[in-house]
């Protein structure tokens, strides 16, 4: 399969590279960038010397002049792609790492263990990504609303990420001195994740879903956890949100249901470089509110391995093609 990566500079386009170039399907043979066109790729990025994707030289991106892909992967901000993406020929799959293309009519939406998408994305050609602190806070949460476990209501989402998910075209404000040694909220009278969350949620509930949502900058590289706190429908107890959990992702390759440790839960640094998520449950003794825990790698499952395991549904590959790495084992 002929493949091309606009946005290849940037912190996803370039995970995505890393996946591509050693995926046993996906030949990359187009390079897109704004502030790097005209290097080579092995000019950005000098671990592809005298590979052929390092003679590759990235070119600005011109919708009319991209020719002859079976599938692009678009990783662009979020306002930046809409426009753009609608200029290539119907033929041409697209997988929209970015914002601009979630529930929007004519897209399918891309978190392939929520119930009922896997389908959807094998017969797309046109494919948003989810965002990656909904992809998180959904795999969490998605099981418990299945099995009508909790209120879809009045949910509250914490989380927490790494600097990568500003992106590389960050301001100054997300600068290494900035950020170290310290943590902040942001988006905090509005968040883009937040009508994201609230239709994927009402889509598994049947129902109208709310929730509060606050996301958190931490001063690591990579990797989110979020936190959601929901109010049980009845009773409940861990021990059955852990059945509706493993029953939900049962021969899933890429969730791992994990028990809480001595009180502890998962970490991001479990799923770094991977497209592994880790979810685990507890009920709060105190006030009986559910606690269900998401960890991914927010540069894996979290944006650019879950765009290859989109596209590997959407061509026919393996579903684990190219994904069937170890995280960094530190």
């Amino acid at each position: 399969m002929r493949i091309g990566i606009v946005g290849v500079s940037g912190y996803g386009g370039s995970e995505l590279l890393r996946l591509c170039v050693e995926h046993p399907g996906f030949k990359v043979v187009y390079a897109g960038g704004d502030s790097t066109a005209g290097q080579t790729l092995a000019q950005r990025f000098p671990a592809l010397a005298g590979r052929p994707e390092g003679a590759l030289v990235v070119q600005r991106f011109v919708p009319e002049e991209v020719k002859g892909l079976d599938l692009l992967f678009a990783s662009l901000p979020t306002g930046k792609s809409r426009d753009l993406l609608a200029r290539l020929p119907a033929a041409t799959k697209i997988v929209d790492v970015g914002g601009d293309h979630r529930f929007l009519d004519g897209w399918t939406y891309g978190l392939t263990e929520l119930p009922g998408q896997r389908s959807k994305i094998a017969g797309s050609k046109r494919l948003a990504n989810p965002g990656c602190y909904p992809a998180a806070a959904l795999l969490a949460l998605a099981p418990l609303l299945k099995e009508g476990l909790i209120e879809p209501e009045n949910i509250v989402i914490d989380a927490k990420s790494g600097i990568t998910g500003t992106g590389r075209g960050g301001g100054s404000d997300y600068g290494y001195v900035e950020t170290n040694e310290d943590v902040f909220a942001y988006g905090l009278e509005s968040h883009p994740h937040v009508p994201e969350m609230e239709r994927a949620l009402e889509q598994i509930a049947g129902r109208k879903a709310t929730l509060a949502f606050t996301a958190h900058l931490v001063p690591m590289s990579r990797g989110i956890l979020a936190t959601c706190y929901a109010r049980p429908r009845g009773a409940s107890q861990s021990a059955r949100l852990y059945e509706a959990a493993r029953a939900c992702y049962d021969g899933e390759p890429f969730v791992k249901v994990v028990p809480t440790e001595k009180g502890r839960g998962p970490h991001t640094g479990w799923a770094s470089g991977s497209n592994l998520a880790f979810l685990s449950y507890a009920v709060n003794p105190r006030t009986g509110m559910v606690v269900a825990l998401g960890a991914i790698d927010n540069l894996g499952k979290g944006a650019s391995a879950q765009a290859l395991q989109n596209a590997n549904l959407m061509t026919g590959q393996p579903e684990t093609a190219g994904l069937g790495g170890l995280p960094l084992l530190t």
